[in-house]
């Protein structure tokens, strides 16, 4: 409504300067002069083309404004004093045709190199926020498992992390495709990854935005090669359930957070030799062994425990195996004697 309001504000400033331009008396050209009507429409129109131009193109970006003004202004200072270095020494004839030359060319020039380096000149061209300020460090970019898994949601309202949260467009379109599936098991799951983002713009702690991505940006890749190649561009860092876009960003340099690897590190601790309680739920792959889970649903695999299911047993820690896929701890039975080849393992 502002802006609507400022454009309508505009309008009658222009109409209230172009009816004073056009009044009786004025120095006009003498066919303006004779069409005083006809000059103020035209003269009208022709300022309200700049309105026309502005609703047409809705999407504007600072850093390329900055770069065409600075490109400007840095070619005509350049310009100014290859102008006054050239003078003494260029014969008169040629003169001005090497300045119009010079003077058209730098410009050009300089504006081509900001627009292409612009991302490397942050501290030359500023990216001013009038709305409000980029809170925290570099932007988060969420790819489709984690929106799918849902802790981000979780992890977001703890304000562990104080940055923004960007959705690269073609992740979205990856998890509309997989809500739009035949398959129910898929479906559910890209409704989920929807239901979750959609909480995530509702929650006033989160900064959360979709990063518009041009078609032909990174065409041709796919979609892990598409997220680590725009957190490259940016200078974001990586949100992913994947294990392999989490080796595949790791080993092209770009920093990735493992929702995984962030709820391991928030598990209780486990010692060889400490003791804990769980239900023996089923069957290990191994003979003897029965599983059961703890709380944070940590898989429990117990020795000699096979013929305990649906019973709470006192387990005691053996060795813990961790990694991004998760988290697996070993154990056997509290105050059972230790068999011989168990001992060996």
């Amino acid at each position: 409504m502002l802006l609507i309001a400022i454009r309508v504000l505009y309008a009658f400033i222009c109409a209230g300067a172009i009816a004073s331009l056009v009044q009786p008396g004025s120095q006009l050209p003498t066919i303006m002069a004779d069409h005083p009507f006809g000059t103020f429409v035209g003269l009208l129109l022709l300022t309200q083309l700049v309105t026309f131009v502005d609703c047409t193109l809705p999407r504007k970006r600072l850093d390329l404004i900055s770069s065409i003004y600075f490109g400007l202004l840095i070619g005509t200072l350049l310009t100014y004093l290859l102008t006054i270095a050239l003078g003494p020494v260029l014969p008169p004839d040629l003169r001005t045709v090497v300045i119009s030359l010079l003077a058209i060319a730098l410009p050009y020039i300089c504006i081509s190199f900001l627009l292409q380096t612009k991302d490397d000149f942050r501290f030359v061209i500023p990216y001013v926020e009038f709305a409000k300020e980029l809170k925290g460090g570099r932007p988060l970019i969420l790819d489709s498992s984690a929106l799918i898994d849902g802790r981000i949601g979780d992890v977001m309202d703890t304000r562990i992390f104080d940055t923004e949260l960007l959705v690269p467009s073609f992740v979205l379109s990856e998890v509309q495709d997989i809500a739009d599936s035949n398959d129910k098991m898929r479906r559910t799951r890209g409704r989920r990854g929807l239901d979750v983002l959609a909480k995530l713009q509702q929650n006033p702690k989160v900064e959360i935005r979709v990063y518009e991505v041009k078609g032909d940006d990174l065409e041709g890749q796919t979609v892990d090669q598409r997220i680590v190649g725009l957190a490259k561009r940016i200078g974001g860092r990586v949100v992913t359930n994947d294990f392999n876009l989490n080796k595949v960003a790791s080993v092209q340099g770009v920093d990735v957070i493992n929702l995984n690897d962030v709820a391991n590190a928030l598990k209780p601790r486990y010692l060889p030799g400490e003791i804990m309680r769980i239900r023996v739920m089923r069957e290990g792959e191994s003979m003897g062994q029965g599983v059961g889970y703890l709380d944070d649903g940590t898989m429990v695999v117990c020795e000699q425990a096979s013929g305990m299911i649906s019973k709470e047993i006192e387990v005691t820690v053996t060795s813990v195996l961790q990694n991004s896929a998760g988290r697996m701890i070993f154990g056997r039975l509290a105050n059972a004697p230790v068999s011989a080849g168990f001992a060996a393992r």
